[in-house]
């Protein structure tokens, strides 16, 4: 059974200011997703979920499946604030899903094989999605979950501070210890970071979650207990989310578990800000000029 791709595209966008998931940043129109989507296909993968908002549905269906048809299969999952919140009030205000944990566990009803999880509007390069599967489809197993982990010098914005899951592994390569810095940025020569009114260095080769997760289908079951936790905990808070990472860190906590640290050389850039779109459309184009990928990504599989 091949790995599936899911992809979490249900984001608000509310820093970049629009529905950044299906802008066009390829030289023949193609989208961050795209590139995405196609490094999976030659990777291997046999299918790509959508999470995505259902008012988005329309949308998406219109840019992916005339593309996509008879390349890879295609399922969509819609991710709402009623989504496996059975029993509870929704208070009135609150106004966005609740978090990138909930959005995974809205893909359990369309995923049955094991599988990457990423964001829509992340450049994650084609050694991770190799790595990925390789990791998938030899190591993966209920006890054995992964993660691309990048070299934080290459994961970083000119346009603003970024959030990052800094990891620290052990000498076998196993997380130990991800610790989510939500303001990271470059201050001279150093990489620091922001917590309680102070500045913290921290190096540049450390490596962090972009969000692109390896798991098997049992972290459905974990993500459910998780969520129905944090609801009890968390209701009536507003702007409250749960997210994979807090996931990742609740699973190698169960006895004789591992999540894997998978390095990659790959760099990383994605739209944080609306201000980075410029350089993504620059970075691609310099790959496709190098020859890694086609100038027109769909005439080539």
């Amino acid at each position: 059974m091949k790995p599936t791709l899911v992809i979490m595209a249900a984001g608000m966008a509310s820093r970049y200011g629009s529905l950044k998931q299906i802008q066009q940043f390829g030289p023949s129109g193609e989208t961050i997703m795209d590139y995405s989507i196609f490094d999976a296909c030659r990777a291997g993968f046999g299918k790509v979920v959508f999470i995505i908002r259902k008012e988005f549905a329309e949308d998406f269906k219109a840019i992916f499946e005339p593309k996509l048809k008879g390349k890879i299969a295609i399922d969509y999952v819609f991710q709402d604030m009623q989504s496996f919140v059975e029993g509870y009030d929704i208070p009135a205000d609150r106004t966005k899903p609740w978090g990138t944990a909930h959005a995974v566990l809205c893909a359990s009803t369309a995923v049955h094989e094991p599988f990457i999880v990423i964001n829509a509007d992340d450049f994650y390069g084609r050694d991770a999605f190799e790595k990925a599967y390789r990791f998938l489809t030899q190591e993966a197993n209920d006890h054995t979950f992964g993660l691309i982990g990048y070299e934080l010098a290459k994961t970083l914005s000119d346009n603003g501070s970024v959030s990052r899951g800094v990891c620290k592994a052990d000498a076998s390569g196993n997380l130990v210890e991800i610790a989510e810095r939500t303001k990271i940025y470059r201050d001279g020569n150093k990489i620091v970071y922001e917590e309680d009114g102070s500045k913290n260095e921290v190096a540049a080769d450390s490596k962090v979650s972009m969000n692109f997760w390896c798991f098997t289908p049992y972290v459905f079951s974990i993500c459910k207990e998780m969520f129905n936790t944090f609801l009890q905990k968390n209701l009536h808070q507003p702007k409250a989310e749960i997210y994979v990472v807090d996931v990742g860190a609740e699973f190698i906590k169960m006895p004789d578990n591992a999540l894997k640290v998978i390095p990659t050389h790959s760099k990383w850039f994605g739209v944080t800000y609306k201000e980075d779109a410029p350089g993504v459309e620059s970075n691609i184009n310099a790959l496709v000029a190098k020859g890694e990928y086609p100038q027109s990504l769909w005439g080539a599989i």
